[in-house]
Parts: C-alpha cells; structure tokens; sequence
C-alpha cells in the first residue's frame, strides 16, 4: 500500500523525467507511468533479484519505451545519472533504523526494510543531486521519524512543501507520511488533510479505493 499512496500523492509534469530510489520490483514507475504523463520513469534498485524481477514487470505492462530498471546503488546515483537532470524523484526508503529485530541481516525484504544498504541520509542526498532546481521529491516513511526527515531536507536544500498523514482508522495514530519536497523552494509547507485507509474493519475508505482505481 505504501507504493500506492506514493504513486498517488506524488506528481509528474507532461514529459518530465522521473527516478525512483531503492524501487523494489518496480511498482512505482510502473504505477506513475499508468498517472502521469512522464517521458521517462526509471528505478534504481540495488538487489539483482528485485531489479530482474522490475524488468519483468516492465515487459509484462508493455512499458519499456517508458519504464527503465537500473541495478545499482543509491549512493553512487550521481555516478548513474548525469547531475540535476530530473524533475522528480520519489522513494519508498527502507523505514527502520540499523539492524533493530533483525533475524537475517543480509536477507532481502531486511535489505527492504532495514537501513542496511543505505540510510534516510542517503536517500535525501542522491534526490539533492539528481533533481532539477524547481524539481520535486516524493516520499513515503514511518512519522516516528518525521523530525529527522525535515531536518534531512532542509540541510540538502529539498525544502519541504506538502505533507499528508496516514491513518489506519479515523481514532488511531498514524502509520504512515507522505511528503513532497521542492530543489531550492523556499520555507512554507502546506499539512494537508489526513487520508485514513479504512472506514471499518476490511473495508477501505472511498479515498483509498480510488486512489486504487476501483
């Protein structure tokens, strides 16, 4: 779900050119490239197996004129990728700190999941670099770690600009952050309204089910 409602909450311009960090098996440009209008979609994703899993799911949706699969690591993505040359960057990072509950250390959904291969840090500089001035970055992340990101941000020149909390239920705490940051924007944030993901047990909210397509 998290792939989701980024995919969702983020926006890319008619003929823009995207990048997602640490993209997994490729549901986030796959998914951008179904809402938006983007030239160009590419994921970077350091495990081979979720990279030849990506590429599959790029053949399979007829999308490779669009979609493109880069197996390499998020700290050298200045090194892939010429310098200030997207207009958006999204992430869907791993969300926990270290190795906290780890049972398989190199495993890879704890590489998913776990800041092993890279940190939020890491994250925030390879968008820093990779985006145009004016372009937008794109995140989804735990809130228990909301300072930390804001503070990121600022320091790479990423100005937070919109933020949305996720709820599971209207009277829970939230689950989730979506934000957006702009390359060189000045300091104002808007704090939208909270999206919630179910109206009751197993059933989704309308939001949710559109944001889904149902």
């Amino acid at each position: 779900m998290d792939a989701v409602l980024l995919s969702g909450f983020a926006n890319a311009p008619e003929g823009g050119r995207c990048l997602d960090l640490g993209t997994g098996t490729g549901i986030i440009p796959i998914l951008m490239a179904a809402k938006t209008n983007a030239r160009e979609l590419i994921g970077l994703e350091i495990q081979e197996a979720s990279a030849e899993m990506a590429n599959r799911s790029v053949l399979l949706n007829d999308l490779e004129a669009r979609v493109k699969i880069v197996q390499g690591d998020i700290k050298e993505a200045d090194q892939l990728f010429e310098a200030a040359s997207f207009d958006v960057v999204t992430s869907n990072p791993p969300y926990m700190i270290g190795g906290h509950g780890l049972q398989n250390p190199d495993g890879p959904k704890a590489i998913a999941r776990h800041e092993i291969k890279c940190d939020l840090e890491d994250v925030i500089k390879a968008a820093a670099r990779c985006l145009k001035s004016g372009g937008k970055f794109y995140m989804v992340h735990r809130p228990f770690r909301l300072t930390e990101i804001m503070v990121l941000m600022h320091e790479y020149k990423v100005e937070p600009k919109r933020m949305r909390l996720v709820y599971p239920f209207v009277d829970k705490e939230p689950s989730m952050v979506l934000i957006e940051g702009a390359r060189g924007g000045k300091p104002r944030i808007t704090v939208e309204e909270p999206l919630i993901i179910y109206e009751e047990q197993g059933k989704y909210t309308r939001e949710i089910y559109d944001i889904y397509g149902y």
